[in-house]
């Protein structure tokens, strides 16, 4: 796989690459207006970046920052050894959310966050609330679990974050002393050892684009060539728990703890792009493409083992004991849109749009205060309603909790949002590229120095169109591509100045010269369709999905009536799925089995029951449990 050079960006962005087939934009290069992503990035910054900083003063995770440096004893730390990682994530987010609206609100928080986080630096640069102190384990004696890298991964692309949008807090700073002691201690010749938890990585890559140190790229690369030689033991639940079974370069699939490998493959990708690794970046795509193939549940989500947090084997993708966790799901995001600049390749940006729609934008509840850290496709049960004042202790999935003892979910969610118009659109050489569809204003650069500008308008995903109006349009020819989804199988239409044509998946372009004014305006067929598994996922075997759009749908006990449980549904895919009301309705019925005494039977005996013919109601999964705890499932099964 090549690697295309094209001139570094100063994109206001999480990922600034100063290679690959496409350069990403970002605020005010980007700004999402309304729709379904204005509406969540403002929830986001009116309710969930205050509700995240309000758990963490109350629980004393931040107050662990003071506590170091007032030299508190080591009794007075709260929280788990990664729970300086949340305060930085917070801050990362509160760095985009200023980036996005361009108000300053947010800066006196952002103060003092930054001063409570210097304060706690050692003056080597050496910075952790949990080691390194009398009374607690020494500085990386416990490189398998303590996360302590994991933690600077997180205070680095906070820090990159801050740098980027001008925030003056003094974050880069700091991040920029923990880097630099990275490298010391961690150089080739030095101690030699990884983080159970990569992360490190990328940030150490977007800390060398941000200063152009090529130090901290060396680093970077360092710590994805020691990946997968045992350095960290078997540490419990066998060494691809910690991606460090196989080299990098070896592994032909993601595996182990889905989060973990998710950014293990980020950071290489970086590595690959600024190195010009061909070599890396083809193996690293690869392993995406068998994960997708194999290990990816209809919503995007990864992570099929509740146990270590897991990838499964291939095609052990059980519905009800999907993880999926909320954080695999941000991640995931993250790697296909590295391997979709470096590559330029629509299939990355289709996964991007399935996993926002049906992971990211599924966790927070509708008022952002509350979240689901794993997310099956199949809940057996009606969750006990969760205490709004207490952490949950486990990853809840049947009903959104306000705040977790582990709470990487909420962070992560909070930045992603924060940070979304960066995922939204790109340029290169020829014009610009529009991956995901959103009421949004454009107004880039191309590389030739012309000035071009677009607005976006939709009701996506509710509706299918997409209007592309041109607001300002330079002399001369360029290019608008438009992505057009693998689920609209080659039926939509791109109406253009000229005429109307049908366009096939992947990205459509249109090559003129533009006016001011002129519009495009691409057709996406949204109407509701069946799903089928392959027939090798053995757990969902002779079921049926629905999907609309990008959208996945799943039926909950509250819209069936009292005495019927989702278990009780049965579809009949011969029949279309319709729109009616705002929802889906299946022809189906509901089946009544009576109580056995064994669960089983010999061939040809009917267990019996009661059946009605009935329709079913399907509402997207992301909504789920938004009416309170209910039973729920996407893969349903046919009528026999």
């Amino acid at each position: 796989m090549s690697i295309v050079v094209t001139p570094a960006t100063d994109a206001i962005a999480p990922v600034v690459p100063r290679s690959g087939r496409l350069r990403p934009l970002g605020p005010p290069a980007v700004r999402i207006t309304g729709g379904f992503w204005g509406q969540r990035q403002q929830i986001n910054a009116s309710a969930t970046l205050e509700h995240c900083l309000s758990w963490m003063e109350r629980l004393g995770w931040v107050g662990n920052f003071r506590a170091v440096a007032d030299r508190l004893p080591p009794e007075h730390r709260a929280g788990r050894e990664f729970a300086d990682s949340e305060i930085y994530k917070l801050a990362e987010a509160m760095a985009w959310e200023s980036a996005r609206t361009g108000d300053s609100s947010l800066a006196p928080t952002i103060r003092k966050l930054a001063a409570d986080v210097a304060a706690a630096q050692q003056p080597d640069g050496y910075l952790n609330t949990a080691f390194g102190r009398p009374g607690q384990a020494a500085r990386y004696s416990d490189l398998a679990w303590g996360h302590e890298l994991y933690c600077y991964g997180h205070l680095i692309q906070a820090g990159v974050a801050a740098a980027r949008v001008g925030d003056g807090s003094g974050l880069t700073e700091v991040a920029v002393r923990a880097a630099d002691h990275v490298r010391r201690t961690f150089a080739a010749g030095a101690n030699d050892g990884i983080c159970g938890h990569p992360g490190i990585e990328m940030a150490l890559v977007e800390l060398a684009r941000l200063t152009g140190e090529q130090g901290y790229l060396d680093q970077a690369a360092l710590f994805v060539e020691r990946r997968g030689l045992g350095r960290l033991g078997d540490a419990g639940f066998g060494r691809a728990y910690h991606q460090d079974d196989v080299p990098v370069r070896a592994a032909t699939v993601l595996r182990g703890h889905a989060v973990r490998a998710l950014y293990l493959a980020a950071g290489a990708v970086d590595v690959a792009v600024e190195t010009g690794d061909a070599a890396l970046l083809t193996a690293v795509a690869a392993q995406w493409e068998a994960a997708v193939a194999r290990r990816t549940y209809l919503t995007g989500g990864m992570g099929s083992h509740h146990t270590g947090e897991s990838f499964g084997a291939d095609f052990a993708l059980p519905p009800d004991r999907a993880y999926s966790e909320t954080c695999a799901g941000v991640a995931a995001v993250m790697l296909s849109w590295r391997l979709l600049l470096a590559t330029g390749d629509a299939r990355y940006a289709d996964l991007i749009e399935r996993t926002l729609f049906n992971v990211v934008a599924t966790s927070p509840s509708a008022d952002g205060r509350s979240f689901f850290y794993a997310n099956p496709l199949h809940e057996r049960s009606r969750a006990e309603p969760i205490p709004p004042d207490v952490p949950s202790p486990h990853a809840v999935s049947g009903a959104r909790a306000p705040w977790f003892t582990v709470s990487c979910c909420p962070t992560n969610v909070a930045r992603m949002l924060a940070s979304l118009s960066a995922y939204v659109a790109t340029v290169d050489d020829q014009g610009l590229q529009i991956h995901q569809f959103a009421d949004a204003e454009i107004r880039t650069t191309l590389a030739d120095g012309r000035a071009v500008g677009v607005r976006m308008r939709t009701d996506y995903p509710a509706d299918g169109v997409v209007s592309v109006e041109v607001t300002h349009a330079p002399p001369g020819t360029w290019t608008i591509s438009l992505r057009v989804p693998s689920w609209a199988r080659g039926r939509a239409v791109l109406r253009e100045p000229g005429g109307t044509r049908p366009v096939l998946t992947g990205p459509v372009a249109v090559t003129r010269a533009f006016a001011h004014g002129d519009r495009l305006r691409l057709e996406l067929p949204v109407t509701p369709r069946w799903t089928v598994p392959d027939p090798r996922i053995d757990a969902v075997r002779g079921t049926v999905a629905v999907e609309r759009g990008p959208l996945v749908l799943c039926v909950e006990s509250t819209d069936l009536p009292d005495d019927a449980d989702v278990d009780a549904v049965r579809v009949d895919p011969s029949v279309a799925p319709v729109d009616r009301d705002g929802a889906v309705v299946v022809a189906g019925e509901l089946v009544r089995l009576p109580s056995p005494s064994w669960p089983y039977r010999a061939p040809g005996i009917s267990p019996g029951g009661t059946r009605r013919a009935a329709e079913i109601t399907l509402r997207p999964y992301h909504s789920r449990a938004g009416r309170g705890p209910a039973t729920m499932r996407v893969w349903l099964p046919e009528v026999h």
